[in-house]
């Protein structure tokens, strides 16, 4: 172990310990009555406020994480209830607009949230349908919401500040579209799909780069709009390479929607970025023995605030 990750444990374990001394006194554990963004109390407020969080998962044997495996790029449902936890209170209205095989709707149906999830591409909506059928009890599922279809008509047709929070991790451009590399093998030896759709509409299918970081902010632009004000958004990307180029898709999307205008009298402005730290990914041999290419294992989540101008 190195010393870097042996700081990261030490440090874990004592902000636990502190967490559970805490917890053993009524008063630190009761939710401040000031506190109108979440249901937690000021020690486990504090503690989600660092940088960095790790990846949480089921394990790939479990039997829930089976639908979630069939997603060429999807997220653990935990991790974005850890997010959902921290900027909702229960009951309240969260939209995931690339939904894919229905994690945030479930985090929000682990949670006590009323979950939205829109998702363009029938084999993934069907899965997240049945996902909930088969991993969430009946009356948590009541009030969680699929729908099929693209999320800029689902964005347009629907109301200025009308969501409590929005998360959700937006295609990865055209990149699962190129030839299987040594991951996305894997699952072509196993089966499953390495990329997201044929559809046209489908915006990890669009060709050039630039275009395509300008119709994922344009749909950032439209959740802005239909957030409520001084609410939060939390958008999880990560940076990748293709072909011989690096592409640093986080960084991109911040210089363009930060202090973004989303209607004439409201803007969006970057909070913070966590990174998610995926400690548990397997080491690939990208550019060996010639060059240096970065396994990736970690995303970054952006956080951003709706605001008056």
């Amino acid at each position: 172990m190195s010393k870097s990750e042996s700081q990261i444990d030490i440090f874990e374990e004592k902000s636990e310990d502190k967490v559970d001394k805490e917890n053993k006194n009524g008063d630190k554990k009761e939710v401040s009555p000031k506190n109108k963004l979440n249901d937690l109390s000021s020690s486990e407020w504090l503690k989600r406020t660092k940088s960095f969080f790790f990846q949480e998962g089921l394990g790939a044997d479990h039997p829930h994480a089976q639908i979630e495996r069939e997603h060429p790029a999807p997220f653990s449902f935990q991790d974005v209830k850890w997010l959902i936890e921290f900027f909702t209170k229960e009951g309240e209205l969260v939209l995931d607009p690339f939904s894919g095989v229905g994690s945030t709707v479930k985090a929000c149906a682990a949670s006590g949230r009323e979950g939205v999830g829109v998702e363009l591409v029938e084999k993934w909506h069907d899965l997240a349908k049945k996902r909930m059928e088969v991993e969430v009890d009946s009356e948590r599922r009541e009030s969680q919401k699929l729908f099929r279809d693209d999320c800029r008509k689902f964005l347009a047709e629907t109301e200025n500040d009308t969501f409590d929070f929005i998360v959700t991790s937006p295609p990865y451009w055209n990149i699962l579209n190129k030839d299987p590399d040594h991951k996305a093998q894997e699952r072509v030896d196993e089966g499953l799909a390495t990329s997201y759709s044929e559809d046209e509409r489908d915006l990890g299918n669009i060709k050039e780069y630039e275009e395509f970081v300008g119709e994922v902010v344009n749909v950032f632009v439209e959740c802005g709009r239909v957030l409520k004000e001084d609410q939060y958004m939390a958008i999880i990307v990560s940076d990748f390479r293709h072909k011989s180029k690096f592409y640093c898709f986080h960084s991109d999307l911040i210089q363009k929607l930060d202090e973004k205008e989303v209607s004439e009298e409201h803007k969006i402005h970057m909070q913070g970025v966590k990174s998610l730290l995926q400690n548990h990914k397997s080491l690939k041999p990208y550019g060996y023995p010639y060059a240096y290419v970065e396994n990736i294992h970690h995303q970054h989540v952006l956080i951003m605030r709706k605001s008056k101008l």
